[in-house]
């Protein structure tokens, strides 16, 4: 696996986020990208809130899975794409805020497997963060 500038990357990683459907739904937006780091943001709306308001679980789970997904793809060579093979993830408090904010990074790069990282974070009214989630997982290339 060749590690790339961010600039060679980006626009492949910026066409394929604007083909997912669900990141479009939940009104998802890239905030950063560079190499081997992606991060992510959704605003915390009704339409993706659980019945005490707060951002629903599985909103979170896929904003912190595309973050680390992108992370990885973001060394990968000109012309590959990557899958979730698992991901695990750790909800440590209320998704309770404004937005969330997920940034993905790349733990161990390798040439079949890629293991990244994920954290997940809301933020408040005042700008504030508060760790949400923790996400662990592998990435295959494809």
């Amino acid at each position: 696996m060749s590690e790339t500038t961010p600039s060679d990357r980006a626009p492949d990683i910026r066409e394929s986020f604007a083909r997912q459907g669900l990141m479009t739904t939940i009104g998802a937006r890239i905030e950063e990208i560079a190499p081997g780091r992606v991060v992510l943001s959704a605003p915390i709306t009704p339409h993706i809130a659980q019945q005490h308001g707060f951002a629903h679980a599985g909103a979170t789970f896929a904003l912190g899975d595309s973050a680390a997904g992108y992370a990885a793809l973001s060394l990968m060579p000109e012309g590959t794409e990557v899958l979730t093979v698992e991901m695990k993830i750790n909800l440590i408090a209320p998704a309770a805020g404004t937005r969330l904010v997920a940034e993905g990074e790349v733990v161990k790069p390798g040439r079949r497997l890629v293991i990244v990282r994920a954290t997940v974070r809301a933020a408040a009214e005042d700008g504030t963060l508060r760790d949400v989630a923790l996400l662990q997982g592998t990435m295959i290339p494809s």
